[in-house]
Order: C-alpha cells, then sequence, then structure tokens
C-alpha cells in the first residue's frame, strides 16, 4: 500500500485521532499534504478562511499525536485556524458541508463533537478558558493537560493578557501555543508583535549544551527522561535561547507570567514539533510554546497575501486573487466616504481592530496614515482609544464588525456615552451575515445601542442613504453615533418612494403599513408597493422621531419587518411608545430570533420572513383579512 492510500485509510478511520500516532514521520508529511488538498477544495467552493488554516496542518497533527484528545482538552483561540482539528478527529465525510446551512460549521462547536471543548468564533478567549478548564481538572484530580492554540493578532487582545496573567496560579497542565505567523487578518501591529520579532531574532547556539542542561536542571519538576530528549535533539536546544536581554535576568515577558517559555520552533517541522510538546506535556506546569508558522503555508497565491485569502467567499478562487471587499459594497462606500470627509476635515480619525482592509479603511489609511489608527485586536480599547482623541478635539470614526463592537460595550457607556464623547462607530456587517454562524450574524447591534442614554443610530438601505448618514454622524449629532450597515452590495430592488427626509421616507396608500429599516426596509417598501399597502422606511432609527409616532397611529394595521433581534429591536421599542400614546392597533412583527446557525444570507432571511416574497405574501394576506373586517364592521352597523 503507497504512502497516499495508508494516509486516505488513516482519515476514513473510525478511531480518530487516535490511530494518528501509527504514522511514521514520511506518512505524516504525505498526511499533511493531503489535508492541504481538501481544505483547498472545500474552502473553494464552500467559501471560508483558507490562509490560517493552511498555516496549522503540521501544528494540528503534531498536537494529536502528541495529546489525547477529548481526555486532553484542546481550545482553539479564533476557530478559524481548526479545520485539520476537525478532518482529524473523524469529520472527514462531513467537511464538504463546511458552513453549509445543516452542516459543520467553519468554528469550533462544542455541540458538534467531544473533541470541540469550547466556542471560538471570537478571538482572545481561549487562555482564560483553559485556565477554568485546568483549575476545575486540578480540582477534581484529573492530570490530563489543557492546550490553549492562539495567533501572534489575537494575543494583542486585552483578554488574552488578562488569561495570561492570571495563568499561573490555575494550576494544572496548562499549555499555552502561540501560533505565531506576524498576521491577524490585516498584518500585526504594536509593541507585542515588535516584541515577538525580537525573540525570533536571537538565535545563537553559543554554549547551547551547557545552558540547555542547567536550565533543566534548575526544574526538577521536569525530570531526567525529558532532559534527555531535549538535550539529544539538535533542533530542541533552541528551546532555551530566545529570552528578552536586560529584563529580570534575561527572562522572557512570558516566563516572568509564570510560565515555561519554549521555542521559537519551526511549525512546519514535525518532528521538532512533536518534540517540543513532549516537553511541555511532561514540565506539569504553565508552558508556553511558541511555534512560528507561514499563513497560507502549501498555497503560494496565500501565501503571497495571506490577509486577501484570510476569509474567501464561495467559488472566488476560480476568479483569481480574492480582494479583501468589493468596489459595490457598503464597506467599500464608507471608507470611501470617509477618506472624502477627512480630505476636507483634518479632525477626522479612522480607528480599526485588526481590520483595516475588511471594513474598507485602507482607502482613509493609504492617504492619512498620522490619522489612521491598527489598534491590533482590541475592540475595548478601540473605543476608549477613540473617545481619547475625541475629548481632545478629533472626530474619530471607528469601524468594526456588529458582532465585534459587542465586545466594548462597557467602553461605549462608560468612556463614551455618560459624557456624551462625540465619536462615531462605523457599525460594519449588521444583519444577518450567512456562513459565518452564530458568532458572526450582527443580531445585537440594535438593543445593545439603543437602550444607551443619549446614543443616535442611523440604518442606511442604500449607498446614498449610508453617505448621508455619515455625514450626519460625524457631523450633526453629539455623543455616540452610529451608522450599521450590512455585508456586501445595496439591494438592487427599487420602489416609488414619496415624503423622503434625511430620517425616513413614507408612501401613504392607506389600508396596512409596512415598515422597516435597512436593506429590509427597501425591500418592505418595494413589496408594499407590489402588495398595494402604505411604506414606512426609517433611516435615523433611534431615537425613534414623533414624526414617526404621528404617522403610525394613523394607521390601524402595521407589520414592521427587522433585520435584528426581536427582543429590543426598534418594533419593540415602537410599540410600547405607540401604546403609550394610547394606540389600539395591532403590530405584527417579523424579525429574528434566537441564534442563527450557518446558511446564506439568502436562506436565513427568506426563514425569517424577510425576503421581498414573503413579505408580499404577508401584506395581501394582512390586507386581505384587514379588507373583511372592515366590511364585517359596516354589516354590523
Amino acid at each position: 500500500m503507497n504512502e497516499k492510500n495508508r494516509v486516505v485509510d488513516i482519515l476514513k478511520s473510525g478511531s480518530l485521532p487516535g490511530d494518528l500516532k501509527k504514522l511514521t514521520a514520511a506518512q505524516c508529511r504525505q498526511l499533511c499534504r493531503e489535508i492541504r488538498k481538501i481544505i483547498i477544495k472545500t474552502v473553494s467552493e464552500n467559501g471560508g478562511h483558507l490562509a490560517s488554516n493552511l498555516g496549522t496542518v503540521e501544528l494540528t497533527l503534531a498536537i494529536h499525536r502528541v495529546f489525547d484528545s477529548p481526555k486532553d482538552k484542546i481550545i482553539w483561540d479564533v476557530g478559524h485556524q481548526a479545520y485539520t482539528h476537525k478532518i482529524l478527529t473523524g469529520r472527514l465525510d462531513e467537511f464538504s458541508t463546511l458552513r453549509r446551512e445543516g452542516g459543520i460549521s467553519g468554528f469550533a462547536k462544542p455541540n458538534e463533537s467531544e473533541h470541540d471543548i469550547f466556542i471560538s468564533g471570537h478571538s482572545s478567549n481561549s487562555i482564560s478558558a483553559a485556565c477554568g478548564v485546568a483549575a476545575s481538572m486540578r480540582i477534581k484530580g484529573d492530570d490530563h493537560s489543557v492546550i490553549a492554540v492562539i495567533g501572534d493578532g489575537a494575543l494583542t487582545g486585552g483578554m488574552a493578557f488578562e488569561g495570561l496573567n492570571n495563568a499561573a496560579k490555575c494550576g494544572g497542565n496548562l499549555i499555552v501555543i502561540l501560533n505565531d505567523n506576524e498576521m491577524s487578518i490585516s498584518k500585526n501591529v504594536g509593541s507585542l508583535s515588535k516584541y515577538l520579532s525580537s525573540i525570533r531574532g536571537r538565535q545563537s547556539y553559543v554554549e547551547a549544551k551547557q545552558k540547555v542542561e542547567k536550565i533543566l536542571d534548575r526544574m526538577p519538576v521536569i525530570g531526567a527522561p525529558v532532559k534527555d530528549l531535549v538535550t539529544a535533539s539538535k533542533d530542541a536546544l533552541r528551546w532555551f535561547l530566545y529570552h528578552s536581554s536586560g529584563v529580570s535576568g534575561g527572562l522572557t515577558m512570558f516566563e516572568n507570567l509564570g510560565f515555561v517559555y519554549l521555542g521559537p520552533v519551526d511549525g512546519h517541522n514535525s518532528e521538532s514539533l512533536e518534540q517540543y510538546l513532549k516537553a511541555a506535556k511532561a514540565a506539569k506546569k504553565p508552558v508556553l510554546v511558541h511555534v512560528k508558522t507561514v499563513k497560507g503555508k502549501g498555497y503560494k497565491p496565500a501565501e503571497n497575501n495571506p490577509g486577501a485569502f484570510h476569509g474567501v467567499a464561495p467559488k472566488i478562487m476560480k476568479m483569481g486573487n480574492p480582494e479583501h471587499i468589493s468596489d459595490d459594497s457598503f464597506s467599500a462606500v464608507m471608507g470611501r466616504e470617509l477618506l472624502a470627509l477627512g480630505e476636507k476635515d483634518e479632525r477626522i480619525c479612522a480607528v480599526t481592530a485588526a481590520m483595516k482592509y475588511a471594513t474598507g479603511l485602507n482607502f482613509f489609511a493609504s492617504e492619512f496614515p498620522e490619522r489612521f489608527f491598527d489598534v491590533g485586536i482590541a475592540e475595548q480599547h478601540a473605543v476608549t482609544f477613540a473617545a481619547g482623541l475625541a475629548v481632545n478635539g478629533m472626530i474619530p470614526v471607528f469601524a468594526v464588525y456588529s458582532s465585534f463592537l459587542q465586545r466594548g460595550y462597557d467602553q461605549i457607556i462608560h468612556d463614551a456615552a455618560i459624557e456624551q464623547t462625540h465619536i462615531v462607530l462605523a457599525v460594519d456587517r449588521a444583519g444577518i451575515v450567512g456562513e459565518d454562524g452564530e458568532t458572526h450574524q450582527g443580531l445585537f447591534d440594535v438593543p445593545m445601542l439603543t437602550c444607551i442614554p443619549g446614543i443616535t443610530v442611523y440604518s442606511p438601505g442604500n449607498y446614498a442613504e449610508l453617505r448621508n448618514s455619515l455625514k450626519r454622524a460625524v457631523y450633526d449629532t453629539k455623543g455616540v453615533a452610529a451608522v450599521r450597515y450590512p455585508r456586501g452590495a445595496q439591494p438592487e430592488v427599487h420602489s416609488p418612494e414619496e415624503n423622503i427626509t434625511d430620517n425616513f421616507s413614507f408612501v401613504n396608500r392607506g389600508g396596512v403599513l409596512a415598515a422597516g429599516y435597512g436593506r429590509t426596509g427597501i425591500m418592505t417598501a418595494a413589496a408594499a408597493c407590489e402588495a398595494d399597502c402604505s411604506s414606512l422606511r426609517l433611516v435615523k432609527i433611534f431615537p425613534i422621531e414623533e414624526e414617526i409616532i404621528k404617522i403610525c397611529k394613523s394607521f390601524k394595521q402595521i407589520i414592521f419587518f427587522e433585520e435584528s433581534s426581536e427582543r429590543g429591536g426598534i418594533a419593540e421599542l415602537l410599540s410600547a411608545k405607540l401604546m403609550k400614546c394610547g394606540f389600539c392597533g395591532s403590530i405584527e412583527i417579523h424579525a429574528i430570533s434566537g441564534f442563527v446557525k450557518q446558511a446564506s444570507s439568502g436562506d436565513i432571511l427568506k426563514r425569517f420572513d424577510l425576503d421581498k416574497e414573503n413579505m408580499i405574501k404577508k401584506l395581501k394576506s394582512a390586507a386581505v383579512a384587514a379588507t373583511a373586517a372592515n366590511a364585517a364592521g359596516a354589516g354590523e352597523k
């Protein structure tokens, strides 16, 4: 049996990941090649995260050969690097369903497999989770290891430092694997990135053997067997050599926090990786293994442009190099409009949390680098940093995904809203985003923001409204202003509208009133036109204007379509205000409920009756019912 057939049989084995330990070094290399082919093929069809997964193939295999999942707990930080983990834990047959409705998630999901220990859609939480798991295992007398795999980009998040600071207290066999590829989504920035570069740069073998033995002698918990293992391997001698100089006797930052530091090690050399991981496993105390990988490894376009191949849309790889964002998108329009405003006003600054290209801020950054700030994966810091800019006379615009804005909630309230500090939140990916699933659907920014006193929220439905809303958020509002807009391009549907203001558009055809905002507001207006109903489309959605209340009170039946969480949404807020004003009609709400799993955006919107066809059906049915009720009422009279 040739090597390829052997490794394919291993992948189809019902005893994964245990059977991986039976492979020879040559078979491991062949297996890594086969896995890369599977990932590239699947992502090219389904979309997904490509470069990050190609960079962790050997690392994932080494982890599963050294440790015993699920007894040893592997926690992935941002599970977009865990595709190989899914394949190696018995999900090869399901892998073709990646990110599809009813299929497996693009992230680690505990309800999907016993090998997925903790949910991982957002970054920087793995070390904290691993600390908790390790502490609980210590309490229970469980001697197995807990392994947190975190990228150097995710390590810039404040929560990662909180976890590192507390790790030594957790006890247990905690291992942090730092996957250092010098990237998050955009190029890594800041002092931590420079620090890791300095560690990587110190490679010296002067008196290596004597120093290794001396350090091992000072750590008796490792023991003679591991000492023999480490000193027997020329490559493993490197682990002690990368200490920062001049601080606490030459210790690294990680050692000062209570970790044994091992590395850097070549993340694509399976034999070296396994040696380091075995040493970490034997330490029986917190260990940080510094692994150097290449993002996009094995696929040249992704190696050469890892940022562009971070997240790939379905089928787009066949068209050549994917772009970060299309020019025909809300993100690009926002970015270009902000650039235009910045050209005229030197007070305007742009802030991102490691998402320069994805949010369209690359246009501003290239023209005004001195007023552009990438703070790394640190949304909390970004909000407060923006508030700091604002109190000294600047006008900061923080562009951030809706689901990532959740991480800066306390800072919005405490550091900006209370003092009415003027910052602008450009809330990208608001609403349904599709295949990334529960952790990325932008469904909670509306209820989250609208309960904060003094905030203003815009939700434009097309590019022209986005440009106008951004200008108004920058110049016409006080305190915190948010402009929320969806992923992708503006809707292609059109409807005749009248009574258009900066805040809303209203068409009075009598009968039932259809209401909405954002891109679903555009659909609502178009559906109302075809169903011969009245329509109300909001652009400034909060605070709710008195003119909106006046319009709604003139109707007996309102049907509100909302691409957001129903609980705490605009429809519920409008209902409450109308009830207080003595409204006696009915409000029917079609919005999102619960956490929404991966599927195409179109299918999800259809499921919740937020597509044009279902809107028309609902409106026509309501209009017929209203006509029948009016006729019955007239007959009784």
